[in-house]
């Protein structure tokens, strides 16, 4: 049995952390102390690290709200199910992530080649869309004006 901060240390979450997952039904109501305060079983340490590796996974509080209430073959169940969906979030994450990077070395080599050739971008040709954003267009197409007749 511990106290919330005992229990606060040994999670490395703050107290007040504590009792909004104890509010929200994401850790279960601490019983009290003669002397009023709350006190916890060492499930609670537990219950308290597996919301935090859900959290640093990308879970939502929702999301592991709802695994924890499961039991036995529904539990597995809603755990395979909730870690294939993070993967494809983190997927598509990764697929917009690459388009952007490219995007990002299409712009700058864009803009390079402009001002190496003595010519800026107005803002509509800056504005242009890579076709790894859209896919359409061409890297680099419709590149600068001449410096000198600006």
């Amino acid at each position: 049995m511990m106290k919330i901060g005992e229990l606060a240390a040994r999670s490395g979450m703050a107290a007040s952390t504590i009792r909004y997952y104890e509010q929200e039904g994401l850790l279960p109501k601490a019983s009290r102390g003669a002397n009023g305060y709350r006190v916890y079983e060492e499930a609670a340490l537990e219950q308290l690290n597996l919301i935090d590796t859900g959290q640093r996974l990308g879970f939502s509080l929702d999301a592991i709200r709802g695994v924890l209430k499961l039991q036995g073959e529904a539990l597995q169940d809603g755990l395979m199910q909730g870690l294939d969906a993070r993967l494809g979030e983190i997927d598509a994450m990764i697929g917009t992530l690459q388009a952007q990077r490219q995007a990002l070395l299409d712009s700058r080599e864009r803009l390079r080649g402009a001002w190496a050739q003595g010519q800026c971008m107005n803002r509509a040709e800056l504005a242009q869309k890579s076709q790894y954003c859209e896919g359409e267009g061409e890297p680099g197409a419709g590149v600068g004006r001449d410096v000198k007749a600006a």
